[in-house]
């Protein structure tokens, strides 16, 4: 019955299979966040010359990050008195949805991708935009000072750094001459944007750290001084959600940066019998692996630092590499 409904509808039959691949990937990306979080601080433990996670799942500690899902699924779940309820619990949804929405446009292979629309990149800016409200309802919600300070933070920081981030990307829309991932990707064939864009590559690595509120732009949660700032009046399943949406975020920035500077699922010459799903993989992972370094290498900044160098050197930079690029073009247009 349920075959015979599926051969004579085939929008359900569409719907159906994109169901279906959408929990593949969901369940891929959670797989992702619970053992990335375990190499994060495998990875962390070895540059600092310490161990790390060992005594939970055996001798690698494969089981530390699961026993840590598990505490937080039944750690008491509070809401403080005072707290604006409604806003209170659909804050960390607000969060969180975003970051797996821009999943939908990721080429991860020529085959895999859910939507190939002509925006692709447009579509990624806009909707990765949305958590920043998450985060600011959060701090709102709480009715604490410290967590709105938090909040307050981190609409500055990200709004500062949204800008020089989709700077510096135009280059590369003026190399391709479009907004589609699978066109980016393809444009990059025979030579990666790393290599014609290497300072683009460098602004858009530092603005997605500081989209991602992580070290050394952890200034929204900054523990030392605001005690985790905008959610520091969560507990349970709730701040997990904002756990899960750093991580989820990272996983696709990760993502599209392999898609706008490495090339996507391209070899390196000489290389092509390996499959495209491999090459995409290793350079996302050394996307990972970077951005774990930058972690553990540096202090976090100061409120004033991190303004000054969004908006005196990073927007600047941006600016000047457009008008280099588009320079440059016309030039070999011209020849």
């Amino acid at each position: 019955m349920v075959e015979n409904l599926l051969q004579s509808s085939p929008g359900l039959l569409n719907f159906a299979i994109f169901f279906f691949l959408a929990l593949i990937l969901l369940f891929v990306v959670l797989g992702f966040v619970t053992y990335g979080i375990l190499s994060e601080r495998k990875i962390m433990g070895f540059m600092q010359m310490r161990v790390g996670p060992n005594q939970v799942g055996g001798k690698w500690g494969l089981l530390q990050t699961v026993a840590d899902v598990l505490k937080l699924l039944i750690k008491e779940d509070t809401i403080p008195k005072l707290a604006d309820k409604p806003l209170f619990v659909i804050a960390p949804i607000i969060a969180f949805a975003p970051s797996f929405m821009v999943l939908a446009t990721i080429p991860f292979t020529e085959r895999y991708q859910f939507a190939d629309i002509g925006v692709g990149l447009l579509y990624y800016i806009a909707i990765s935009g949305i958590s920043t409200v998450g985060i600011v309802a959060a701090g709102w919600a709480s009715n604490n000072k410290y967590s709105l300070l938090g909040g307050m933070r981190a609409a500055a920081q990200m709004i500062s750094y949204e800008i020089p981030l989709v700077m510096s990307v135009v280059g590369i829309i003026l190399l391709t001459g479009s907004l589609n991932l699978n066109d980016i990707v393809a444009a990059q064939e025979h030579l990666w944007f790393i290599v014609l864009q290497p300072v683009a590559f460098v602004i858009f690595l530092i603005a997605s750290v500081a989209e991602l509120n992580r070290v050394p732009f952890d200034l929204p949660e900054a523990e030392s001084e605001l005690v985790a700032g905008y959610h520091v009046e969560y507990s349970g399943f709730r701040w997990a959600f904002f756990m899960l949406s750093e991580y989820v975020y990272m996983f696709a920035m990760a993502s599209l940066t392999t898609i706008l500077f490495l090339g996507g699922w391209h070899p390196l010459p000489f290389l092509g019998f390996i499959p495209g799903a491999v090459w995409f993989a290793l350079k996302f992972s050394a996307v990972i692996y970077l951005l774990i370094w930058v972690r553990v290498t540096f202090p976090r900044l100061r409120a004033d630092q991190l303004m000054e160098l969004g908006w005196k050197v990073l927007l600047p930079a941006a600016l000047a590499n457009i008008l280099l690029t588009a320079i440059l073009k016309e030039i070999f247009n011209a020849l």
